[in-house]
């Protein structure tokens, strides 16, 4: 396996897609990006792909190539891409030159924002705000992380192999968000949303279980006892799924 692939398609798919909901949930950032209209494009070579488009202050995100990016930036490897996501590197800018300036600036913001929720420095004042838009944004990443370990990483993969199919629901009561994941046959894909009719559900009883949990302060077995969590439907969905997600930080810290 190739870890920094691995990082590259997890920092491509699963953390930069957060910036769809970092400009819903935070004001400031959302009155920062109402105006853009700009896609950015970033491309490995030989490797994975993704883009982000604003238009009318909403973010969509999207895997492979974007049909007209204004911004193309490349990446000569994986390992150039995780640099640049750790901030020790910079791109390869091939269209878009007259956006460098939006770039290391009103997009640099944004991006440092989606930083400080996922990764808070310590000392980081949590009020409500704060705990729900870091929960949910931790949350899509862990559920877009288990798509691509599913694919690539060898023992997330075997599990995948041996998880009845079925779909898992994951979310926060009692107004979300909620994600969830589909097997099919050792294929995971991934979605924001309810189910109609979920093999299986994982339940917080509300934000503030869910940061515990998601963040490690909040033992898992603690959890389900006390009724922080609440477990239906086929368990071996929600146990191997659980596997997988204990082995995201692993690629993510």
């Amino acid at each position: 396996m190739d870890s920094e692939l691995l990082r590259a398609r997890l920092n491509l798919n699963a953390v930069l897609q957060n910036l769809e909901e970092l400009v819903k949930l935070d004001a400031e950032m959302a009155a920062l990006s109402k105006s853009w209209d700009i896609s950015i494009q970033f491309s490995v070579m030989s490797g994975p792909a993704a883009f982000v488009e604003f238009k009318h202050g909403v973010c969509k995100h999207g895997e492979g190539t974007h049909p007209s990016p204004v911004v193309r930036l490349l990446f000569t490897s994986p390992a150039h891409l995780n640099r640049m996501f750790a901030g020790k590197g910079m791109p390869i800018p091939l269209k878009g030159f007259t956006k460098l300036g939006f770039l290391q600036k009103d997009f640099a913001k944004l991006t440092q924002r989606l930083e400080h929720y996922l990764k808070p420095a310590a000392g980081t004042a949590r009020d409500d705000v704060f705990v729900k838009t870091s929960t949910s944004l931790t949350l899509y990443t862990a559920a877009y992380a288990v798509k691509e370990l599913a694919a690539l990483e060898p023992t997330c993969k075997a599990v995948a192999a041996h998880t009845p199919n079925g779909g898992l629901q994951i979310g926060v009561q009692p107004e979300g968000p909620y994600v969830h994941l589909l097997y099919d046959k050792g294929a995971v894909t991934v979605g924001k949303g309810s189910l109609p009719h979920p093999t299986a559900t994982m339940t917080f009883k509300d934000m503030p279980s869910a940061h515990g949990l998601l963040s490690g302060k909040l033992d898992a077995f603690q959890a389900v006892a006390e009724g922080s969590v609440m477990l239906y439907g086929m368990i071996p969905l929600i146990d191997n799924t659980s596997l997988i997600l204990d082995r995201v930080e692993q690629y993510l810290a």
